[in-house]
């Protein structure tokens, strides 16, 4: 029996997944949870063997994406975890990023109850799993020109806060930050910084 955690903050959508893959002879969902947070709190309670993470949740403090920062958490807290990325929103930089940090898997919620089950067995046994289209996709879209720092800080920019406030949430200097947007607006061949929040999305750099 494969010991399953499922985290989404759609309560819907979750319970759903959960009553699907409970149908699965060798498939057990130990452990819910809304949040990283509570994800990481779960598989650390339950231990799964398995953890299937929606990409977009609540991130846990400190991080900007909620179930990638869930994976980098589970490589050191429970190495024997496989992790899972689903998403409704997969852009090519979030498939770079969630394979980096060490998901064993990444596929769309548009795939079948089945599909997934058979994925978590896949990654489940040592194996990995990258939905085609997504892949082709990342193949194609090339790599972020934006350090990591850049990416954080406009990140930190994308709700329009002034910078004094991204300065202190990023424990910067506002001249440093005002340096970090305007480098990351170049690079991504913008004028302010909210265009560059907008490409950057749209290639699933931040």
């Amino acid at each position: 029996m494969i010991r399953l955690l499922l985290a989404d903050d759609e309560n819907l959508i979750r319970s759903a997944l959960a009553a699907l893959l409970s149908l699965e002879d060798d498939l057990e969902v130990v452990a819910q949870a809304a949040s990283a947070s509570e994800a990481l709190a779960m598989a650390r309670l339950h231990r799964p063997e398995v953890a299937v993470l929606d990409l977009q949740m609540p991130s846990l403090p400190g991080t900007t994406t909620g179930g990638i920062g869930v994976v980098e958490a589970l490589r050191e807290d429970l190495p024997e975890c496989a992790a899972l990325i689903v998403t409704g929103h997969g852009r090519p930089g979030h498939l770079k990023h969630a394979l980096a940090a060490g998901a064993r898997g990444f596929l769309p919620k548009t795939v079948s109850a089945q599909v997934l089950a058979d994925v978590i067995r896949t990654v489940h046994t040592g194996g990995r799993y990258v939905d085609p289209e997504l892949a082709a996709e990342a193949i194609s879209s090339g790599d972020s020109p934006l350090t990591a720092r850049e990416a954080d800080v406009l990140e930190l920019a994308a709700d329009g806060a002034p910078i004094e406030e991204i300065a202190r949430r990023a424990a910067l200097s506002p001249g440093t930050v005002r340096n970090y947007l305007s480098s990351a607006a170049g690079k991504l061949g913008t004028t302010n910084r909210h265009e560059a929040v907008r490409v950057a999305r749209t290639h699933g750099w931040i």
